[in-house]
């Protein structure tokens, strides 16, 4: 039977992490035993460790020693099947990590996977989104949010996620190496692709549900639901044309506010769900690394350094999120009248500013006002406070803004310093945008957040407003095990706008799971036909 690798943490300096000779010494070392000894080496786990003032890698390496047989486990690449018109048809709305992870899935289930996606393809949507940043101009069906690949493809690829199914996760990853990410994020704890890379992933993804037969229709939105006794037996698109199939996997993600307002007006179960709101917090790069590497010059060895922060203040939680080292904060609205940021690093995280969202979890209290509006008064606060900017910085696509320094001592910013948001900014006291609760809560965590980053308020820092999209305000109901709509059979609402995922690979986890079910679902139902 071939020997299987062996396994050892060490912690090493950034020099000798990235020296392969001079680790080979350290490790032979560590396990003790001479260099000849050791067959080969790889690294299977990568994390920093900034706490004492000597930074250092921790990292898990599997290796083989001599006259062992060296033969590393290797992932099975994915059987998809070859599907055509004989097979069972699943619509799957949204081209995001939930739909494309869906229509993946589906193909290797024997399913033949229709998507359908609102915006263009991922190369088209770039000159939609230079509009946006050069003229102000937004399209309501490709933007940052709207368009193939989804919000994570022009904001990010961050695939960190806090789900505890490993084996699962690793599945997710390794589907992206398999369509050209860096096998990087097979090592690194919190595995980052790149907004400059993913656009040829999304598209090697498509070529492969392309392939294998399955149907990905780009400028085609979702207009209206065909349903028949309580069962979902269709859609129509573009207002005209209806597409039949045998069921529909539901991937629209968290600013389709459209679908929302569909669902409701057919009386389709919806519910409220508690999101979180806030503002984008930018520092120069440098600053953040002197916080946490004790040092502004990081030398070669160290990415742009990263943080993570969370406080309680009046029992309900400050936060940051989609935290971008070396990033860009982009204008992410998704129709006119209406301003919001988000946040996205290029693969390398070379720019000069870090940032990050600081939010407050936003729930029923301070929705009181919006009560009225049922199950949709979170996404109605979502639309009133994104106006509100919109108005606040002059009805265009720049940004309210205000140094950080300012907000906490409630003054009015006598100008903004240059950042990273390519529309521009216009100075507003956050006061003015947010109930008092929500900036009450977001001073007294940034002040605690100061006190455990010393420099953290730097005269520098800013902070721009909203951060709004962190999450759909809006929940799907669905079934626990079988994951179908709890009233509506044949639909399976998935992913980041149906209330069950945050982020790419939570989204991608989703999807999967989904598609699963529609294959067990529509398993059971041929096994009653043929009976």
């Amino acid at each position: 039977m071939p020997a299987q690798p062996h396994y050892i943490d060490i912690r090493v300096t950034p020099e000798i992490a990235h020296q392969p000779e001079d680790l080979e010494r350290v490790l032979a070392r560590q396990i003790g035993i001479s260099v000849k000894n050791l067959a080969e080496f790889k690294i299977v786990k990568r994390s920093i460790d900034a706490r004492a003032r000597q930074i250092k890698y921790q990292l898990r390496i599997a290796y083989f020693l001599k006259d062992e047989s060296v033969i590393w486990p290797e992932f099975r690449a994915k059987e998809y099947h070859h599907v055509s018109e004989d097979h069972p048809r699943v619509l799957v709305i949204g081209s995001g990590p939930a739909g494309l992870f869906a229509a993946l899935k589906l193909l290797e289930q024997g399913l033949k996977p229709v998507v359908i996606e609102r915006g263009k393809d991922v190369r088209a949507r770039r000159r939609d989104l230079a509009k946006i940043n050069k003229e102000h101009l937004v399209n309501s069906e490709s933007n940052y949010c709207f368009g193939e690949g989804g919000a994570g493809t022009y904001s990010d690829g961050k695939l960190y996620t806090r789900s505890g199914h490993k084996k699962t996760i690793k599945d997710i990853l390794y589907t992206f190496v398999e369509h050209g990410a860096s096998e990087d994020i097979l090592v690194d704890a919190h595995p980052h692709i790149g907004t400059n890379k993913l656009p040829d992933i999304i598209t090697k993804m498509r070529k492969t549900i392309q392939d294998h037969g399955g149907e990905i229709h780009f400028e085609t939105k979702l207009t209206d639901f065909i349903i028949k006794e309580h069962h979902l037996v269709g859609i129509e698109v573009n207002g005209e044309k209806e597409m039949y199939a045998e069921a529909c996997i539901l991937a629209t993600g968290h600013s389709a506010r459209d679908i929302f307002y569909l669902l409701d007006k057919k009386n389709i179960r919806i519910e409220f769900k508690t999101f979180a709101m806030g503002v984008r917090v930018e520092h120069p790069q440098s600053l953040i690394d002197e916080i946490q590497y004790k040092s502004a010059e990081r030398g070669e060895y160290l990415p742009p350094s990263a943080y993570s922060l969370v406080e309680q203040v009046d029992n309900k939680g400050v936060y940051s999120f989609c935290m971008c080292p070396g990033g860009i904060i982009a204008p992410c609205a998704t129709r006119p009248g209406e301003v919001v940021t988000n946040g996205w690093s290029p693969s390398k995280r070379n720019n000069p500013y870090a940032n990050s969202g600081i939010v407050v979890t936003i729930d029923d209290e301070e929705l009181a006002d919006f009560e009225s509006y049922g199950a949709l008064k979170g996404l109605k606060f979502q639309e009133a406070i994104e106006k509100k900017c919109w108005q606040l910085a002059g009805e265009t696509q720049r940004v309210p803004a205000q140094r950080l320094q300012d907000f906490i001592s409630k003054r009015k910013s006598a100008s903004i310093p240059k950042n990273s948001y390519q529309p521009g900014t216009t100075s507003v006291e956050m006061d003015q945008i947010f109930p008092r609760a929500i900036t009450k809560r977001l001073r007294t965590g940034f002040k605690k957040f100061a006190q455990k980053m010393k420099g953290f308020d730097h005269p520098d820092a800013i902070i721009l407003a909203p951060e709004s999209r962190t999450s759909s305000p809006v929940r799907i109901p669905r079934d626990e095990e079988s994951l179908e709509h709890t009233e509506l059979q044949g639909l399976f609402p998935c992913g980041e706008g149906a209330g069950y995922a945050g982020g790419i690979v939570s989204a991608a986890i989703d999807g999967e799971r989904c598609a699963i079910a529609v294959a067990r679902l529509l398993s059971k139902t041929s096994s009653k036909t043929v009976s």
